[in-house]
């Protein structure tokens, strides 16, 4: 049932975030459908409001959940007050630069980021101890520090992606016909372009992660995890 409901969560995202708002940008943003400044409001609203309901349901602010929001509203504002296209590529460009830079940052903080986000899931204290049974003791930090590097380098590559994709399809300026369906191409290109290959990278991260914690413990990550 949770993983039905994890795939069902997946698939919601996807259309929510992606489909809708490419759909409409691209083909409902026309002079004889909803325009261009009607058409870019109605597609953004769609990851807005359902980032706010997520928001509203789960109680508790997620940091790159929080991060996708912004990039929306930084989208609209762009679109809405017609400003450069060189606005939208540096935006584009910049939020995942930043999350990079905030999670290699967060390496010189008692907890790295992902520290703070494996402590929900599993027992880090459990865990810990396992690693001194086994005459591991510390390692698990240190494996820590090196994945949350690689997350953030990750960040730094999807920037790159980023900047390549939008410089490559954004056409015309803020508030155009052109610009609206462009920017809607872009959407639905920045899954297969751009989440895709992060979710991999990521994906890989994880496994490697679980590996070492595998070879250093003898256990299964099933047996860190929190009931």
């Amino acid at each position: 049932m949770t993983e039905k409901k994890k795939k069902d969560n997946a698939l919601v995202n996807v259309l929510v975030n992606v489909v809708i708002p490419s759909v409409i940008m691209i083909k409902y943003s026309t002079p004889e459908t909803l325009g261009e400044v009607r058409g870019l409001i109605i597609a953004l609203s769609f990851p807005l409001l359902y980032g706010a309901w997520d928001f509203i349901k789960e109680r508790k602010i997620n940091l790159f959940s929080a991060l996708g929001l912004l990039s929306v509203l930084l989208t609209g504002g762009i679109g809405l007050l017609q400003l450069d296209r060189r606005w939208m590529i540096a935006k584009e460009t910049a939020i995942p630069f930043f999350m990079g830079v905030f999670v290699l940052a967060t390496l010189r903080a008692k907890k790295p980021l992902l520290m703070t986000f494996f402590n929900e899931i599993l027992d880090l204290e459990k865990l810990e101890n396992a690693y001194s049974e086994t005459g591991h003791s510390g390692e698990f930090e240190t494996q820590l520090k090196s994945s949350s590097k690689l997350l953030g380098y990750s960040f730094f590559f999807s920037a790159a992606l980023n900047f390549g994709l939008a410089i490559t399809i954004l056409k015309g300026e803020p508030g155009s016909q052109e610009f609206t369906e462009s920017l809607g191409r872009m959407t639905a290109l920045s899954f297969p372009v751009i989440t895709l290959p992060m979710m991999v990278v990521v994906g890989y991260i994880l496994w490697q992660l679980f590996h070492q914690i595998k070879m250093r413990t003898n256990r299964d990550i099933e047996d860190f995890i929190r009931k």
